[in-house]
């Protein structure tokens, strides 16, 4: 196996020109930096980053070769760090360490073999594009798709006329079945995607399944966590919009739409037909009632138990969810009455 080369690094002045912002008088344009570490483990071949308080003595004695910082930190940073001072240290310490590991950008392939097709079964009638990776056991169905420059983990199975866009990178043990996704997207170990959504009409006789005829739809640069599930639409599709990002276990029920660029965060559950607009963002172990509208931009905060539509811009939380101040309105009434009656 071949060795795989360390990073080149970049210098401080490709550094700057990624942040778009200028370099102190008094440092070297052409001292290169290696990678990325956080503040306490950085060394001086390291870029690092400062985004709250909370790590300002951290700071203090860094010894990392170049910080981000915001204006606020700046006179924190020792004297044989350089300080590059941005509007958003985290974006940008984000974008830089993309161009020092382009690779983690990606699943790693457990095989680093191209176009690796021993001991995988691709059925005649797909289209496999260029510099496709197969790890072994892979199955490619009937009439599947898949863009140039894919990779696709071992033991992963893609279902009859799948359609994978180019540059995606699908983890070992993923199933993908009915559905359609666009370029750049990656999607992580045992991710379960086209499934049958839990459609049954109840009734006193027993349950009858509703056969489940729709698709999944996902876009562009879309990201999906480890052991999640999308479960395909009943009638209509499952759509996951551009840019948006899904943690680990995940649940998005069928007929679920997703706008652009949303983030949601670990053991989420959405159920059937909710909407989520664009930028929406919802913390962890939150649960969505089924049929509710989140409008564009609104947040909801972990652990919230969502049973109404939530207007846009808006923030909400607890259980069940309302308006952020409201809720910490009705909390510190509580402790107060709790104290009363203990007498505190």
């Amino acid at each position: 196996m071949s060795q795989i080369s360390p990073p080149s690094g970049l210098t401080l002045a490709e550094l700057v020109e990624e942040a778009g912002v200028s370099l102190p008088a008094s440092a070297d344009p052409g001292t290169r930096l290696q990678s990325g570490a956080n503040l306490e483990t950085a060394q001086s071949w390291h870029i690092a980053y400062i985004d709250h308080a909370r790590y300002a003595n951290a700071l203090r004695a860094t010894k990392a070769g170049a910080c981000f910082v915001s204006e606020r930190f700046a006179h924190l940073v020792p004297p044989d760090t350089i300080p590059i001072i941005v509007r958003d240290p985290r974006l940008v310490y984000a974008r830089v360490l993309a161009r020092l590991h382009p690779e983690a950008l990606r699943v790693a392939p457990l095989f680093c073999r191209a176009n690796a097709t021993e001991g995988c079964f691709v059925h005649p009638s797909a289209q496999i594009g260029a510099s496709v990776v197969l790890d072994p056991g892979v199955v490619i169905g009937e009439r599947v798709f898949i863009g140039a420059g894919t990779t696709i983990g071992a033991h992963a199975v893609l279902g009859p006329d799948v359609v994978i866009g180019w540059d995606c990178s699908i983890g070992p043990s993923v199933t993908i079945t009915h559905c359609n996704m666009g370029d750049r997207s990656i999607v992580h170990a045992g991710v379960r995607i086209g499934q049958d959504g839990f459609g049954f009409a109840m009734s006193a006789s027993g349950h009858v399944k509703v056969p489940q005829l729709g698709r999944v739809t996902i876009g562009n640069d879309v990201e999906i966590g480890a052991n999640s599930a999308v479960d395909r639409g009943s009638v209509g599709d499952t759509v996951i919009g551009d840019g948006t990002k899904i943690d680990n276990l995940v649940q998005v029920a069928h007929n679920v739409r997703i706008g652009r660029h949303c983030v949601i965060t670990a053991q989420v559950g959405i159920a059937g037909s909710a909407v989520l607009e664009d930028y929406v963002a919802v913390g962890g172990h939150s649960a969505i009632a089924g049929h509710l509208r989140i409008g564009q931009g609104a947040q909801l905060a972990a652990a919230s138990r969502l049973m109404r539509d939530v207007p846009a811009g808006e923030r909400w939380g607890g259980m069940p969810a309302k308006p952020l101040r409201e809720w910490f309105r009705e909390q510190t009434t509580l402790k107060k009455l709790a104290k009363h009656r203990a007498g505190v």
